[in-house]
């Protein structure tokens, strides 16, 4: 759509998923570690800013920027690591392209002449590529849907998948089930410390109907009238059951909190 160079288009955002999944409808991004840079580009006039409408000086940026051969651009992209790792186009000489499908926006910007210290993000055609996120220490991947238009909003047509880390944990207790879920709400785990076994949050993600049921019968034999947490800050204080720390389960999750509780955490596997 033709129109007046925009002074500013708010950046499209991606949701955070614990899910991991493929297929022919997504296309996968390296997440970089680094600063949100839109690009806006009209002659030799270049501007650049962050996510928040900051604006930032960049002289090599914006030179390699300048010399692209399109009058008006507006590019979004990442910088890291001294370079400019752009991932989409916004504006195409004079006119939006928000609008045209993900593969549309991608193959226009591979019309674009990218070189040192712009690099264009390419696609990564590996069938699980958290695992090579996870293997190169990257933060994660995003998976963006091929036939996605630009919103300038948090969507879920991006997601977000960040590198998890692992732990083992000691299940202290549990809630009950809400709505149609079976068995058991969320399991409350904890981790061994030399005050006692310390909370560390809830689990309530990575289980089937059968693991639900099973897991259920297993702690109502192992329930008990007092809390096994010696620090307990943040328990939940309603349909809550106690059990003695018998069970032990290995459990994925992004980071801790600053009060050193799980953030996002999924169950992998029940160990003993």
């Amino acid at each position: 759509m033709a129109g007046r160079f925009p002074d500013w288009l708010v950046p499209m955002a991606a949701t955070l998923t614990q899910e991991r999944f493929a297929g022919p409808e997504w296309i996968f991004e390296r997440k970089f570690d680094g600063i949100r840079l839109l690009a806006y580009k009209r002659g030799s006039d270049v501007r650049l800013f962050s996510r928040n409408r900051l604006p930032l000086t960049l002289p090599r940026i914006a030179a390699a920027i300048a010399a692209l051969p399109s009058d008006e651009l507006i590019l979004d992209g990442e910088l890291a690591a001294n370079a400019y790792h752009v991932f989409d186009i916004l504006w195409y000489d004079g006119r939006a392209v928000t609008m045209l499908p993900l593969v549309d926006r991608l193959e226009l910007l591979r019309r674009l002449p990218i070189r040192p210290p712009l690099q264009r993000v390419e696609a990564l055609e590996e069938d699980a590529p958290w695992e090579r996120a996870r293997t190169e220490g990257w933060e994660g991947v995003i998976g963006k849907r091929r036939d996605s238009p630009y919103e300038h909003r948090r969507s879920k047509h991006w997601l977000k998948m960040k590198c998890e880390t692992t732990g083992e944990f000691f299940v202290g207790g549990f809630t009950d089930p809400q709505g149609a879920r079976v068995g058991l709400g969320a399991l409350l785990v904890g981790f061994p410390a030399e005050s006692g076994l310390l909370f560390a949050g809830k689990v309530g993600t990575g289980f089937d109907t059968s693991l639900l049921t099973a897991l259920r019968k297993r702690l109502d034999a192992l329930e008990t009238d007092a809390s096994p947490f010696t620090s307990a800050k943040g328990l939940p204080r309603v349909r809550t059951h106690w059990v003695r720390p018998e069970v032990r389960v290995k459990v994925a999750f992004i980071e801790w909190t600053v009060h050193r509780k799980l953030r996002h955490s999924r169950l992998l596997d029940v160990i003993s």
